[in-house]
C-alpha cells in the first residue's frame, strides 16, 4: 500500500494542483503544489484505483473554493479558517490582504512536513498553525472559542474533510461552528449518496485498509445542514464547472449538459462545492 494514513490524501490532491499549474490555460497557479506533493504523491495517483481519473473534479474544487475565497474576503472576512488545512498553499499562492488572519488546522504531522517544504517562503498574510486532531469535539471547542473572540466575520474551510467524517460527526462540527456568530460563512464540498457508493467502490476500497474510509454523502445534500444553523446560499457543480474549461473527459462534457437537479441527488453521481450562511446571523 503507498497511502499509510488519511494525511497522505493532501499529497494526493496536490499532485493535480501541480499538474494544472503545468497548463498554458491552468485556471489557478500553485508553485509550490509539486514540491508538497512529493514523489509519494505522484505514486499514490498512480497506483491508487482511478487515482487519476478524476483530476478534472479535484481542478475544479480548487477553483471554485478559490474563487469564494477571494469573493468572502472581498466582502469583509477578516480571518479564514482552513480545517483540515492538509498542505494547501493559499496563503503562499494567491494574494491577500497583509492584515488577514489565515489559520489553518491540522495533525501534527501534516502540518510538519509543509513547514519543512515551505520553510524559505513568506506567506502573503498573517498565518497561524494550530496542531490539533479536530475529531477530539472536547479539544477543539477551546480552539473555536478562542478564534471567535480575534475576529468579527471568519469563513471557515473544509476542502476534503467531510467525506471521511461519519455524519454524526459533520452534525456535530456544524453544530460547534454554529454556535459562534462571529463564523458567518463556510465553503465545503459535498457529494451524493450516488457517487459516495461508485467511490467506495473504487478508491475507497484501498483507503478503507488504511483507516481513511469514505462515510459521508447525505441524502439530503447540502440541505442537511439547514437544521443544524447553516444555510446554503451558492451551490456550484464540479462537473458542470468542469466542463466550462473543458477538463472532463468529451463523454463527460456532453452529460454536463443536462440540467443539474437542485437539492436532493439521490443515486446521481454528484459532487459540488457550497457556500453556507449561519442562520443565525446574516449578513446585512
Amino acid at each position: 500500500m503507498v497511502v499509510r494514513n488519511i494525511s497522505d490524501t493532501a499529497r494526493w490532491a496536490a499532485v493535480f494542483r501541480a499538474n494544472e499549474t503545468l497548463r498554458p490555460d491552468a485556471l489557478f497557479r500553485d508553485p509550490y503544489a509539486a514540491r508538497l506533493a512529493g514523489t509519494l504523491g505522484v505514486d499514490i495517483a498512480n497506483t491508487l484505483p482511478e487515482g487519476n481519473s478524476y483530476a478534472w473534479a479535484w481542478v475544479a474544487r480548487t477553483y471554485l473554493f478559490d474563487q469564494f475565497i477571494l469573493r468572502e474576503i472581498q466582502q469583509g472576512a477578516d480571518m479564514v479558517i482552513n480545517l483540515a488545512a492538509g498542505l494547501d498553499a493559499r496563503p503562499y499562492r494567491m494574494q491577500l490582504p497583509p492584515a488577514l488572519q489565515w489559520v489553518e488546522i491540522d495533525l501534527p504531522e501534516i502540518l510538519a512536513y509543509k513547514e519543512g517544504i515551505l520553510a524559505s517562503e513568506t506567506p502573503t498574510c498573517r498565518l497561524e498553525r494550530i496542531r490539533l486532531d479536530l475529531s477530539d469535539a472536547e479539544a477543539r471547542k477551546p480552539v473555536f472559542l478562542d478564534l471567535a473572540g480575534r475576529a468579527r466575520k471568519i469563513l471557515v474551510l473544509t476542502e476534503g474533510l467531510l467525506i471521511y467524517l461519519e455524519p454524526s460527526q459533520v452534525i456535530a462540527l456544524a453544530k460547534d461552528l454554529a454556535g459562534h456568530p462571529q463564523f458567518q460563512r463556510w465553503i465545503l464540498d459535498m457529494h451524493s449518496p450516488g457517487l459516495l457508493r461508485m467511490m467506495q467502490r473504487s478508491t475507497g476500497k484501498q483507503l478503507s485498509q488504511v483507516g481513511a474510509p469514505f462515510k459521508f454523502g447525505p441524502a439530503e445534500g447540502p440541505q442537511l445542514l439547514e437544521l443544524y444553523g447553516w444555510r446554503p446560499i451558492e451551490v456550484q457543480g464540479l462537473l458542470k464547472t468542469a466542463a466550462r474549461f473543458k477538463r472532463p473527459p468529451f463523454a463527460l462534457r456532453l452529460v454536463s449538459l443536462l440540467p443539474e437537479k437542485k437539492g436532493r441527488q439521490g443515486s446521481r453521481p454528484w459532487s459540488g462545492v457550497c457556500l453556507f450562511e449561519t442562520m443565525g446571523n446574516q449578513r446585512q
